[in-house]
């Protein structure tokens, strides 16, 4: 473990419902009615007021809420070298909804230049915060997951391998650029360990050319490339989702297919994980989890409005501690509130009241 008091006992995944004149402020720029500069001076004062709220609930860690972003992974991933975005002609389907049609291409060789937009981001975070500034990033694994082969540019990289080599070697100098920033908790924000779980998902590698036997090691090498030798004073977690947009999924299934690569054989210092429905089952493969981590339990779901009961997450929080040491669990909502600008179906007052009930829970529990 890194740092000792990151990942906190009440903890939040990252982004948070967008907020009235954050929305419209978007509209105008989209309509041209608003320049690059004045939708800025609207995110910077909607996110001071964001952070502001966050430091009154009681959470020790706060985020920008990903109010600069659209989508939650390729706002990042279409800034690093060789990286463009394009519409496409439909989007991702999830139950019941489909993402807005963008796609990424890889159309030359993988980098990271360190001007990445994302820097400054969490540098006025880190600016207007007396907490610790939290800064979240899609996982390396998300540039090739969700449009595979495919999507990367063959006269580029002939060989797989050195596509994989050369994204784990940029991430890693993303890592760096962070800490140079003055970020000492980062998140990866990783679907694809989650989506290989489900039965579905694993065909749909298959069909597409790829090996899911094969894929886990694939996306745990680059991650471990990318955070290898980083300094002793930062924390790095995962975030592990199955989907989330306008409160809908994409993959269902246990853990237990990957537990022991994603505890074990990731050098990471914490996992956020999702239990709030019984689609992503029960708590038995915190029996891999070795000492010196921590897994912070999303007991509480992003998804719907209806408060949780206390007694219930507690419950819960006790089912958890029979597979590991209570004193290597924290608590957190199960996702974000908003992996895309859309949000998900529940109103800005029901989020505060999810997020608050984490902070009273975990000092109940953990003092």
């Amino acid at each position: 473990m890194h740092r000792a008091d990151a990942p906190f006992r009440a903890d939040m995944v990252g982004s948070l419902l967008r907020t009235a004149p954050l929305k419209e402020a978007r509209e105008k720029r989209e309509r041209g009615e608003l320049d690059e500069a004045g939708l800025k001076a609207v995110e910077d004062a909607e996110i001071r007021a964001l952070i502001r709220k966050q430091e009154e609930i009681g959470l020790e860690a706060v985020t920008d809420g990903e109010f600069r972003r659209a989508f939650w992974h390729y706002d990042f991933l279409e800034e690093l070298d060789g990286v463009e975005g394009f519409w496409m002609d439909e989007g991702v389907p999830f139950t019941g909804a489909q993402l807005k049609p963008k796609g990424l291409r890889v159309v030359g060789r993988i980098g990271f230049s360190g001007h990445h937009p994302f820097l400054d981001h969490f540098r006025f975070v880190k600016d207007n915060t007396s907490r610790v500034p939290k800064m979240t990033i899609p996982s390396p694994s998300m540039l090739h997951y969700r449009g595979g082969r495919k999507m990367i540019n063959a006269g580029v990289y002939a060989d797989m391998g050195e596509y994989y080599h050369d994204l784990g070697t940029a991430y890693k100098g993303a890592v760096t650029a962070f800490h140079e920033a003055g970020c000492r908790y980062l998140q990866l924000d990783d679907v694809s360990f989650a989506y290989l779980c489900d039965p579905e998902q694993l065909q749909m590698l298959r069909e597409r050319g790829d090996d899911p036997e094969r894929q886990p090691q694939i996306y745990a090498d680059m991650i471990n490339t990318a955070v290898r030798g980083r300094p002793s004073d930062m924390t790095v977690t995962m975030h592990l989702c199955r989907g989330n947009f306008r409160s809908t999924f994409v993959a269902s299934g246990g853990y237990e297919p990957v537990a022991d690569l994603l505890f074990n054989g990731i050098d990471v210092d914490g996992y956020f994980m999702e239990w709030d429905t019984d689609r992503a089952g029960g708590f038995e493969p915190l029996r891999f989890l070795p000492k010196g981590k921590t897994v912070v339990l999303g007991l509480v779901t992003s998804k719907t409005g209806e408060l949780e009961g206390k007694d219930d997450v507690r419950r819960r929080i006790d089912e958890a501690a029979k597979f590991v040491d209570l004193d290597q669990l924290c608590l957190s909502p199960q996702c974000g509130f908003a992996s895309t600008e859309e949000g998900n179906t529940l109103a800005d007052e029901q989020q505060w009241a999810k997020l608050d009930m984490i902070v009273e829970i975990a000092r109940e529990v953990w003092g």
